[in-house]
């Protein structure tokens, strides 16, 4: 009895052969003569959504405007006032200004970055704020009260 599995031959059957869509109802009554499988199913109108009526484009437009992003905020006009103060307080040898090129070379960023934080319009980077504070000696992170103030020096412990 365990021998009589090879004993069998097993045929299988071939592809089924695929229909290709028409509109014709003899087209899809010579089909099923043939035993092709068929599906006939109505896929509705074009433009109709699944309610059969028109697309609601103005609901759609709503659920977009609600689900926008809000966008990142931006430096405090504060930030960028102590940013300038600081900068403009420090003088070099020859009794200038640092300007904003000088204060941007002295922590390997570009010019435009400087700008973008004086004017507001950076989105805040902690790390380069804390290269701008110890470059200009101005505390620019924190109480919002203590920003433009002078930074401790060193070996000074912070209360």
């Amino acid at each position: 009895m365990s021998d009589d599995w090879d004993k069998q031959t097993v045929l299988r059957g071939g592809q089924k052969r695929v229909a290709t869509v028409t509109k014709s109802e003899s087209a899809v009554n010579n089909a099923r003569r043939m035993g092709i499988a068929v599906s006939t199913e109505s896929k509705g109108p074009a433009g109709s959504n699944s309610r059969g009526g028109p697309t609601d484009y103005q609901r759609i437009a709503k659920l977009d405007m609600e689900n926008e992003v809000k966008p990142p905020s931006t430096v405090s006009p504060s930030v960028g006032a102590a940013i300038a103060k600081g900068r403009q307080d420090k003088k070099d040898a020859e009794g200038k200004s640092m300007s904003q090129k000088d204060l941007a070379t002295k922590i390997n960023e570009k010019p435009s970055v400087i700008a973008d934080y004086e004017a507001g319009r950076a989105i805040p980077n902690v790390a380069l704020l804390a290269k701008i504070e110890r470059a200009i000696g101005v505390k620019l992170r924190g109480d919002p009260k203590l920003i433009g103030t002078p930074l401790p020096g060193p070996g000074s412990k912070k209360k």
